[in-house]
């Protein structure tokens, strides 16, 4: 059976209304106590490439659960108020997803347009999990 609709398109269309910031704009905001950023992506991913320092790790999966309020699965670090939250997956797809999701819900949030994998290459600094 055909799709309706195809991921590419959902993203594109997620794209044309959210917030997209640049790989080398985010890196100026990676020390900024006013911005959280959250990174999407699979555990693995960020053991196997590593991490923005002092990012959050947040599921795909869990997202709409940890940053609705009435949701038993809330993590008061989406509750903080004044903060830009910043969200990023491994090149920006299922990142512009999320966002458009948290718009409708009313969260406002930005992701990282090309997501994590230009993020070394363009001078962002990256932390490895310690495998001791």
């Amino acid at each position: 059976m055909p799709l309706k609709t195809t991921a590419a398109k959902m993203v594109s269309d997620a794209r044309a209304r959210i917030k997209e910031v640049e790989t080398i704009d985010a890196i100026k905001m990676v020390d900024d106590p006013n911005v959280v950023i959250v990174d999407i992506r699979d555990i693995r991913e960020r053991q196997r490439s590593g991490y923005i320092p002092g990012s959050v790790h947040a599921p795909r999966g869990m997202i709409e659960f940890w940053v609705d309020p009435d949701s038993p699965y809330y993590k008061d670090v989406f509750g903080q108020e004044d903060k830009t939250y910043l969200f990023h997956c491994a090149s920006g797809w299922r990142s512009a997803l999320t966002v458009a999701t948290l718009q409708d819900m009313g969260f406002d949030a930005a992701h990282l347009r090309e997501g994590f994998s230009t993020w070394g290459a363009q001078g962002g600094p990256v932390e490895q999990e310690d495998k001791t």
